[in-house]
């Protein structure tokens, strides 16, 4: 079996990466895993990355968990505000 080194394997990868700011939209997420699914997608933002949130309703409750677990390492701006969907987006400073 040949070796490929990392850089070449990753070469013309369609993981996503390079798509721009990648989207979660929360209401396709039960609700008894909502949080911990967008607390694990928000690990993934390296700073000065971000991503946006779809959400069903304005999630203020969540915004006071990030706020509290992450301090002022993010920030936070509203792009749509509902009434069928809140799109956020999630910036890591």
């Amino acid at each position: 079996m040949t070796e490929i080194p990392l850089t070449e394997a990753h070469s013309g990868c369609t993981c996503g990466e390079d798509e721009g700011i990648p989207e979660l939209d929360a209401r396709a997420i039960p609700h008894a895993i909502r949080h911990a699914t967008i607390f694990g997608a928000l690990s993934g933002v390296k700073p000065g990355g971000a991503m946006v949130l779809v959400a069903p309703h304005d999630p203020k409750p969540l915004l006071a968990q990030i706020a509290e677990r992450e301090g002022d390492a993010i920030e936070v701006t509203y792009l749509e505000r509902g009434p069928e969907a809140w799109r956020l987006q999630l910036a890591r400073r």
